[in-house]
């Protein structure tokens, strides 16, 4: 394949509009300078001067959406009646993401994850502690149902749905069920990022692991081709999904594609992986191009190749960066 037709491969994930559901959170990134130690205790006393708010979870998979296919799509979570809340709705709105059909629950807390980090001259910035707002619970009755509802009046605005679980409640059983059955009716695609309770995403269009969690799952190590391919076999049967992209770090990627009673494998090498310096936040990239790339009418393996693409792109960057066509073509056509 010629780099002029792997990069029409490219434009074309601008087409489709997505729907994503899950566990919606908010990154707050507050930087200081290093005072003095303080009297009170043995601890450090930060002058701040910035703090950042960034999106995380499925936040930032809505954001990877939103910078490729230019702000079709649409995000589908719960936030708490509390000050992030309403940040976390002004961001999702400021990286062009549609919050129209967020569902606000008083009983929740909104995920907040609040880095504080302090620097000196003398040294670089890093990370001091991380305080963790959120609830973990399944959602309740009421407000699962108006998830559900929000999700059965606005499926046919879009051609495919990624479900972001990062086990923070959203994605109980039932909502799963209802976009399972709902893709099904109106032949839609869903893509699921996951990383245990596979079990639960049975009869989805397609799952996004890494490997570490494949083999939590299977029950064994992926060792060599022959274990691999039994993984992957194993897991497209048992959850009765079309295809899996399997992430595996340094190792690339592993495609798994149901054709009858056989499944395809086929797999490719990391990307340019002598540059990496954060890995944070990849899946997410990973997950929202491969998803375009379906939607979009593409070959999984086209696909795969396209997420393979960009996910070496943000792992140059350190924390979540959400990735954009004219960074793939500049990749591809400098390569």
């Amino acid at each position: 394949m010629n780099k002029i037709e792997f990069s029409e491969y490219i434009n074309k994930l601008s087409e489709p509009k997505i729907l994503i559901i899950g566990d919606f959170a908010l990154d707050e990134m507050v930087y200081g300078n290093t005072e003095r130690i303080s009297r009170e205790a043995p601890v450090l006393i930060l002058e701040h001067y910035e703090t950042k708010k960034i999106l995380g979870a499925a936040s930032n998979a809505a954001h990877n959406v939103s910078t490729v296919n230019f702000g079709k799509v649409s995000a589908i979570g719960v936030y708490g009646d509390d000050y992030q809340g309403k940040e976390l709705l002004r961001v999702l709105n400021e990286k062009n993401i549609n919050t129209d059909l967020m569902v606000m629950d008083k009983n929740r807390k909104t995920t907040t994850k609040t880095r504080i980090s302090g620097s000196c001259n003398q040294s670089i910035t890093q990370q001091i502690v991380r305080i963790d707002r959120q609830t973990k619970d399944d959602l309740s009755f009421e407000t699962e149902q108006k998830v559900i509802e929000n999700l059965k009046k606005s499926i046919n605005d879009f051609d495919g749905i990624i479900l972001s679980d990062y086990h923070l409640g959203a994605l109980t059983p039932n909502v799963v069920k209802a976009v399972v059955e709902e893709a099904k009716k109106h032949n839609k695609i869903v893509v699921a990022d996951i990383q245990k309770n596979m079990e639960k995403y049975k009869g989805v269009t397609a799952i996004t692991p890494n490997q570490p969690d494949c083999e939590k799952q299977v029950g064994f190590f992926i060792k060599d081709d022959e274990s691999l391919k039994k993984a992957g076999e194993k897991l497209v049967n048992e959850l009765q999904i079309q295809n899996l992209l399997l992430t595996r770090g340094e190792n690339g990627m592993a495609l798994f594609e149901k054709n009858g009673n056989e499944v395809n494998f086929s797999k490719i090498p990391a990307y340019n992986k002598k540059e990496v310096f954060d890995v944070t936040g990849a899946g997410d990239t990973v997950v929202a191009v491969y998803t375009l790339g379906l939607c979009a009418g593409l070959k999984p393996e086209i696909a795969m190749a396209l997420g393979n693409l960009a996910a070496s792109i943000v792992i140059r960057y350190f924390g979540c960066h959400a990735i954009t066509i004219e960074e793939m073509l500049n990749e591809l056509m400098n390569k």
